[in-house]
């Protein structure tokens, strides 16, 4: 089943598109794409999931065919954009997939409102960005001094400095042209807030089960931020994407959408809508064998607490060096 491209007005007057695939009422996740990225982002995910999800893809404010204010492009509004869309859907609950920006909308979301936040996952995450000296000199040098139009050679290096894998040249210039819908503005402002809304001290408000991927070619979000982020959120875990780049969704999407299920199936409450009596017991007898492996596999956060059931491998790749290859630095951009 093709998703279904509509838009919605919110309590505030912001009018957002967004793509919606699955059974109404199937387990509900909302997808919240990176920094002049759109709903596209998730275009090749969708298809991949059963129709006992019931999926949205949001186009976040400023990007995309979203109204673009003139202001209003901190952590916060984007935050508070995704509970004004649950509302206007009638759901008061959902899981929250982010990539990159879409992390941090995540994060900030599951610390203001936890009674809403069933789970997190967290693709291309930054535990800071102020932390994080080559971000702070982009934003400085390249993103401070963008003018309309945007030059799409920029926007194409910046979409493409993003990957350490082949994905289809369609899609590639897909990206391209959704980057190109943002003014120059709304880049500024919203690279503005992330390095002014700086939440790191505050991860540890964060009580969703989170599921962290990282893709070990990512050059700009390093694995000392998923460090931190297993450190600092209480029900963490993380899987290494081996061969991925920061767009590790575009780069793996089958594998990214098997993760993403896996979680959600073993995280939804027995009540929640679309998951079986039959998946309820097969999570159940999965809970109970993993609870007799915990004295030998370790998951270095806060507590050693398994947040899903990706196999053995998600706990191996927890324990893997703190490594990233050797790059050639990236002076057009990334896709934050």
């Amino acid at each position: 089943m093709k998703p279904t491209i509509q838009s919605i007005r919110l309590s505030s007057g912001i009018e957002l598109p967004y793509a919606e695939r699955g059974d109404p009422a199937g387990v509900p996740i909302v997808f919240l794409h990176g920094v002049t990225d759109s709903w596209r982002s998730f275009e090749g995910v969708l298809p991949r999931l059963p129709e006992s999800i019931h999926a949205f893809a949001l186009t976040q404010r400023g990007h995309g065919d979203a109204d673009k204010p003139p202001t209003g492009y901190r952590t916060r509004d984007f935050a508070g954009d995704v509970a004004a869309f649950l509302d206007a859907v009638e759901l008061e609950q959902a899981f929250l997939v982010g990539h990159s920006m879409g992390t941090t909308n995540a994060l900030r979301f599951a610390i203001d409102h936890p009674e809403r936040t069933l789970g997190l996952v967290l693709a291309g995450a930054f535990a800071t960005y102020r932390g994080n000296p080559g971000l702070v000199e982009f934003c400085e040098n390249a993103i401070a001094p963008l003018a309309d139009p945007v030059d799409p050679g920029f926007a194409r290096d910046f979409q493409q400095s993003t990957l350490a894998q082949p994905i289809p040249g369609a899609f590639l210039e897909t990206a391209v042209r959704e980057s190109l819908k943002v003014p120059a503005y709304v880049w500024r402002a919203a690279f503005q807030g992330f390095l002014e809304d700086d939440f790191v001290s505050a991860l540890g408000r964060v009580n969703a089960p989170t599921l962290i991927l990282w893709g070990a070619l990512d050059s700009f979000c390093p694995r000392a931020d998923q460090d931190v982020l297993l450190a600092q959120i209480p029900d963490a875990c993380l899987a290494v994407y081996e061969h991925a780049g920061h767009a590790l969704h575009w780069e793996e999407p089958e594998r990214f959408a098997a993760d993403v299920l896996t979680f959600v199936e073993d995280r939804a409450a027995p009540s929640s809508p679309g998951i079986s009596s039959a998946k309820q017991t097969e999570r159940v007898q999965r809970d109970a064998d993993a609870s007799k492996i915990m004295a030998t596999e370790i998951i270095p956060a806060a507590t050693a607490n398994p947040c899903c059931s990706l196999g053995p491998e998600i706990k191996a790749a927890t324990l893997r060096p703190s490594t990233i290859p050797n790059r050639e630095p990236v002076t057009k951009g990334s896709a934050i």
